[in-house]
């Protein structure tokens, strides 16, 4: 049997893309994050299902989940928060996987960053003002970061930044990406994305990490960095659809 890697999307049980409610449907075992899932999400497994919660697991335990459910020839999922191409330790998983000849394959998700930008009708790639967005997170108590990845070379470029994992550390984050966007740059902070209890705190470089600390957020939180999150953002429009742009040259249908 193959091992599916199934992204769960932020949070919210209508926003698993088609293709995962029908793998949760025919799944006999469904090994899950519980800390970042809404209980909702699961509603899609059917009865009878074995559900693993892996947030007390590291990752041998959660291999032998993975390679028990594949030699007892039982069809499972490894419900990833998210989408798994980020932060999901798929690379890891997939490796332990191969080293006992178990196939997987991996199903996308709606990123939680996106749907944080959707919460408050964000476009993170404004025409003349950004067109690149950064996708990273801090060092706490976590994996090393690689040489060259710091804030501040990924604030010089100007692009929006994308902060996952980075809640316990949004003061020391927001001081140091005021040197390069100014304090009064806009910041979204949206807690538990898309989920009954989500928060949104939207403030500035200079304000946010007490809205941060008053709310007592620990965990399960998108930090939006960028003046592409100003409310009333203003720039250029998209050539794309500009009325001057000449239409007359389409790509041949094959």
């Amino acid at each position: 049997m193959t091992v599916h890697f199934v992204g769960a999307g932020p949070g919210a049980a209508d926003l698993l893309t088609l293709r995962a409610a029908a793998m949760l449907r025919e799944a006999d075992v469904v090994v899950y994050a519980g800390t970042y899932l809404d209980a909702e999400v699961l509603s899609h497994c059917r009865e009878g299902v074995r559900l693993v919660d892996t947030q007390d697991l590291d990752l041998d335990r959660i291999t032998a989940e993975l390679v028990g459910a594949h030699e007892a020839g039982l069809d499972v999922v490894r419900l990833c928060s998210g989408d798994p191409s980020l932060y999901s330790a798929v690379h890891e998983q997939g490796r332990r996987l191969d080293a006992h000849g178990v196939p997987w394959d991996v199903t996308p998700g709606v990123p939680a960053y996106a749907a944080a930008a959707a919460t408050v009708a964000a476009e993170l790639t404004v025409p003349e003002l950004v067109q690149s967005v950064v996708l990273t997170r801090t060092q706490a108590r976590s994996t090393v970061m690689p040489d060259g990845e710091s804030l501040a070379a990924f604030a010089a470029t100007g692009a929006t930044l994308c902060l996952h994992l980075a809640i316990t550390r949004t003061r020391v984050l927001a001081a140091e990406l005021a040197e390069h966007h100014g304090a009064d740059c806009p910041v979204v902070v949206v807690a538990n994305a898309s989920r009954p209890d989500q928060l949104v705190l939207r403030g500035t470089l200079a304000d946010i990490a007490d809205q941060v600390e008053a709310a007592g957020l620990r965990q399960a939180a998108v930090i939006l960095v960028g003046r592409a999150l100003a409310e009333d953002v203003r720039a250029g429009e998209s050539y794309l659809y500009a009325p001057t742009r000449d239409r007359s040259l389409k790509s041949p249908r094959p």
